[in-house]
This record gives structure tokens, C-alpha cells and sequence, in this order.
């Protein structure tokens, strides 16, 4: 089954990784789109719904990490990069989840951390959204404009991982990863979206601009970064790594907190447990 799926996908889209990384940007675009337009037809989810899918997202991405990324990466190193054999294998990833997390953290020193414009309360360490945009006069054209920055930051990761996943060449382990990234953007999608018409953006409007948003975002990435790896082979363990640390960093900066705050930890906490055993399945099963 494992063979056949990587086949079916390769005899449909050729064996081009930067034409896989268009693909892949694609398909998690849409479910973005899918999941924010679900606003459309169901209006009021409860807290408990959203914590309990957001947990499951972080679960889904948390393994996807590790099992698309991480150990791939630290596999693919020798023949990669010609000096990081033996102890030494592990670095270069390890370097990239370390370099992954710098760039996430400095970015939300520059815009306002997301927790504080889906909730309204504010972190002591998240970015001042008076100073972010001091350019902007207008109060509520500054909000939806950090709204949109910090959740295109958000989201940068994911296309990112995307790419450089079937940049590597290892459609196997790319699969699940894009399959993984794409069933998660769906709940995200969904919360997002909610949170954006409580702080008053239209409900239609909104839908449609977070899916084209997300392409925007995640596309461009996907196929970048799958170049990227594909011209400098030598990137490729420092790539996987810095995907991972970004995307664990989202999960542990982001979600997580955000799902532990109005009383429904544990619904989140199982939400998550359900997401890792599901990608951890599809990890066997597509890759």
C-alpha cells in the first residue's frame, strides 16, 4: 500500500520535487480555505468543540514533526552532508530546530503574538501592538492588519515544511506530512476564522480572504522550499530541522496555551493524544 500510494502520486504529478511542493502547497491551501469557510454553515461552535479540534491539530503536528521531519532529516544527513557522520549526524538538524525557534520567537517580537489578537489578553512577552504598526492612524485598520500579520506568520511553517518535505526527494515520508499539515489546517482554519468575526470582520468576507491568504503564504513556500533544498542539497538537514522547530514552536507557543485557558484542558489534552496516534497511522500507512 505504501508503494502504491507514493506510485499512484508520482505517475499523476511526475517526479519533479518543486512540481510536488506546488501540489502539496495546494493541497494544504485548500483545506485551509475549507475549514475557514465551514463559518458559513456552522456558525456558533462552542469553546469546548474549538479547544478539543485545536488540540487534535497540535497533536497531528507535533508527530509530523518528528516522524516527517526530524528522523528523516537526521537520516538523510550523511549522504547530504559529507562531514556530519557518526555523533556528529544529528547536528545539522538539531542546529536547524534550534535556528527554527530563534526565527518564530524573533517574530513575534516584531509582531503582535496571535494569542493576544484572538483573545484580547495580552503577554508579557508578545510584541506591543501600539508600537508594531506605528504608521497605521486608524484603530481598526491597524487590528485587522496585525490580525493578518500574525497569522500569516502562524502559518508560514506549515507551507515551509511542506516543501522542503518533498524536497528531500522521500515522497514517502512527504505524504503524510502534507496530509498530516492539511487535516490540521482545517480545525485551525476553523478557529481562526471564528476568532476573526468576534473581533467584528465580516463572516463571508473573511472566510474567502483566510483561504486566499493561506495560499498566498503557504504556496509560495512550499515550492521555495522544496527548490531550495533541491538546488543546495547540503540545506536539506538544516531545512527539515528549521521546519520542525518552527512548527513545534507554534504548537508549544501557540496552541497549546491558547487550548488551556477557558477550562477545557482536558478535552484539548485528548484532542491531542488523538492527533498524534492518527499521524502516527498515517506515517505507516502513506509513508
Amino acid at each position: 500500500m505504501v508503494g502504491s500510494v507514493a506510485t499512484q502520486f508520482e505517475g499523476v504529478f511526475g517526479t519533479n520535487a518543486v512540481v510536488h511542493g506546488l501540489v502539496g502547497g495546494l493541497f494544504i491551501a485548500t483545506l485551509n480555505l475549507i475549514g475557514a469557510s465551514l463559518v458559513l454553515v456552522w456558525r456558533d461552535p462552542s469553546e469546548r468543540t474549538l479547544d478539543g479540534a485545536l488540540g487534535f491539530a497540535a497533536g497531528v503536528m507535533m508527530a509530523a514533526a518528528f516522524t516527517s521531519l526530524i528522523v528523516p532529516g537526521i537520516e538523510l544527513t550523511p549522504d547530504a552532508v559529507g562531514w556530519a557522520d557518526g555523533p556528529l549526524q544529528p547536528v545539522p538538524v538539531l542546529f536547524g530546530i534550534l535556528l527554527g525557534t530563534v526565527a518564530l520567537d524573533r517574530g513575534d517580537a516584531v509582531v503582535p503574538h496571535a494569542h493576544y489578537l484572538l483573545t484580547g489578553r495580552k503577554r508579557r512577552d508578545a510584541a506591543d501592538p501600539d508600537e508594531s504598526i506605528p504608521s497605521v492612524d486608524d484603530p481598526r485598520v491597524a487590528s485587522v492588519v496585525l490580525f493578518i500579520l500574525a497569522i500569516t506568520l502562524h502559518n508560514m511553517p506549515e507551507g515551509l515544511a511542506v516543501g522542503v518535505g518533498f524536497g528531500s526527494g522521500n515522497v514517502e515520508d512527504a505524504l503524510p506530512l502534507m496530509v498530516a499539515i492539511g487535516i490540521q489546517n482545517v480545525p485551525e482554519g476553523l478557529a481562526v476564522s471564528i476568532a476573526a468575526i468576534n473581533a467584528g470582520l465580516d463572516r463571508r468576507a473573511y472566510a474567502l480572504f483566510a483561504g486566499v491568504r493561506a495560499g498566498v503564504v503557504e504556496i509560495p513556500l512550499a515550492v521555495a522550499g522544496a527548490a531550495a533544498v533541491v538546488v543546495f542539497e547540503p540545506l536539506l538537514p538544516y531545512a527539515m530541522g528549521f521546519a520542525a522547530g518552527a512548527m513545534l514552536f507554534v504548537i508549544s507557543d501557540e496552541i497549546v496555551p491558547e487550548t488551556h485557558t477557558r477550562g477545557h484542558e482536558r478535552v484539548a489534552t485528548l484532542g491531542l493524544m488523538v492527533g498524534v496516534v492518527l499521524m502516527l497511522y498515517l506515517d505507516v500507512t502513506l509513508g
